[in-house]
């Protein structure tokens, strides 16, 4: 008892503790109302500093500058070195609702993050008490239609590895039938050889990403680089169609080329040599450059997948929780019959996917790992979806979106020669520039404007802000966006 009693009255003054460090992290935090850079460029002398000094223990290469978070507030970040840029980037679109959130920080410090933290469960074997009212108050709240069930990981990547298993088990136990294991498949299995370890593919579609680790980048396709020297499945690839802009311009080529890919889709189906259990498709292909289809194109791989009795993957890893008008980007294709799994990651803070009941493999272990995502991640998931819920961020996206999209397009038309096929849901936009060359140019010209933003495949430029962008922050963006494009003009184009 005495242990007991130090322990409670240890988290109390501990709980205390971080709840008064939050109140005044939340009342010093104030969002500015525009961009601050006091070096010559981003990253400054500090950053630069940092990111020798941690190159010594981890590779830094791919680092633009060095963060500080304690500072960071809203849909500002502060770097090492005191600049203050407006962040339409948000680490690689993982951040939903703003710097420092208090209601995040409130979880943070919430007695049960701590037990959480100082006791992290392995929840497959022995779940929390709680856990699964903290699954109904965080994923379940917004789970995709027709999907009753969540399976909970640690990241994007193991997500889709991870729905993955679920498929390629399901495809063996229709095949398998009722009967059980044989000799021969447990045998066979330990030296990675037929029957036991079958021949069985996931499609995927050009250009797409699934993730690096290993089994996802079977599956990925949007950069050789991440794939060079890694042993792969042979898996079969679908063409995602390539839609030309502007849309109603080009709206009978487009129906066309989505035909065509539809078509193709089909025939692989049909004629791939290995069995398919699943296809894996993204709703905007994010890292392969941002490249859209329309809603009847994805009904149509819903139906050709039905028809072949292939189940659909919908990946919404990057396009979930509410930043392209709808809390999953698949709502808006309106299909006849729901996805069989729909993973996420990144802006819910937390992994894992959605998914029928028909994808729990008859054997209990067999899609496990020890701590099935954790319980400080949900909490967080829990905050999120709440203050998305509280402050309507998916109708206010619309709003900002609709508003970048109005002011965007007519720059494209005055800066042509930067600014090309202007696209997007929400505020998930993103642009194209003529070279890859002028691309890394115009951001970092960005970022000592004070506006840090990332790209995406080869010469695209992506928006990936927060849910709580308004238009006011969108008016700062816009100054310093004419800038630098007249700044490229004055240059390239005198």
């Amino acid at each position: 008892m005495a242990l007991t009693r130090l322990t409670r009255t240890t988290l109390s003054i501990a709980t205390r503790q971080l709840r008064q460090l939050s109140t005044r992290t939340m009342a010093q935090l104030v969002e500015p109302t525009e961009p601050t850079v006091v070096t010559d460029s981003v990253p400054g002398p500090a950053s630069k500093s940092a990111l020798r000094k941690l190159a010594k223990l981890q590779d830094t290469r791919a680092a633009l500058f060095v963060g500080d978070y304690t500072k960071s507030v809203g849909n500002y970040i502060v770097d090492a070195d005191g600049n203050t840029l407006l962040d339409m980037y948000c680490q690689i679109a993982s951040i939903p609702v703003g710097y420092n959130n208090p209601r995040i920080l409130a979880a943070a410090s919430d007695p049960h993050m701590a037990v959480a933290l100082a006791n992290r469960p392995a929840l497959g074997v022995f779940p929390a008490n709680d856990w699964a009212r903290l699954l109904e108050d965080s994923f379940v709240k917004v789970r995709p239609a027709g999907l009753d069930m969540v399976f909970t990981t640690a990241h994007g990547s193991d997500a889709n590895e991870l729905a993955f298993k679920a498929a390629v088990m399901h495809y063996a136990r229709k095949k398998r039938g009722v009967r059980g294991f044989t000799e021969e498949e447990l045998v066979s299995v330990m030296d990675n050889k037929t029957p036991g370890s079958p021949e069985v593919a996931i499609l995927s579609f050009s250009l797409g990403f699934h993730g690096r680790t290993f089994g996802a980048l079977s599956a990925t396709r949007s950069k050789a680089l991440h794939k060079l020297d890694i042993p792969a499945f042979k898996w079969p690839r679908a063409p995602f169609p390539q839609l030309r802009y502007p849309l109603d311009k080009y709206e009978a080529e487009n129906a066309a080329e989505e035909k065509q890919c539809l078509e193709e889709l089909d025939q692989i189906l049909r004629s791939n040599p290995m069995p398919i259990a699943a296809a894996i498709i993204e709703p905007i292909q994010s890292e392969g450059g941002d490249r859209h289809a329309s809603a009847e194109f994805f009904r149509g791989v819903r139906r050709i997948t039905k028809e072949h009795d292939v189940l659909l993957i919908v990946d919404e890893v990057q396009t979930g929780c509410g930043a392209t008008g709808t809390f999953w980007a698949h709502e808006q294709w309106e299909l006849p019959t729901p996805p069989d799994m729909v993973t996420f990651s990144k802006k819910m803070q937390a992994a894992g996917f959605f998914h029928t009941r028909e994808m729990v493999p008859e054997q209990p272990g067999r899609n496990f790992n020890t701590w099935l995502g954790d319980i400080p991640r949900a909490l967080i998931a829990k905050a999120i979806v709440a203050e998305v819920a509280e402050h309507g961020l998916v109708k206010q996206v619309n709003e900002t979106g609709a508003y970048m999209l109005k002011h965007l397009k007519p720059l494209a038309v005055r800066y042509h020669r930067v600014v090309t096929n202007v696209r997007g849901q929400g505020t998930f936009l993103a642009f194209d520039c003529p070279t890859s060359e002028i691309r890394a140019e115009l951001l970092q010209l960005m970022r000592n404007e004070g506006v840090n933003m990332g790209g995406s495949g080869e010469e695209t430029v992506r928006f990936r802000p927060m849910l709580t962008l308004t238009k006011a922050h969108v008016n700062v963006f816009l100054t310093r966006f004419q800038s630098v494009l007249n700044k490229l003009y004055q240059k390239h184009w005198p």
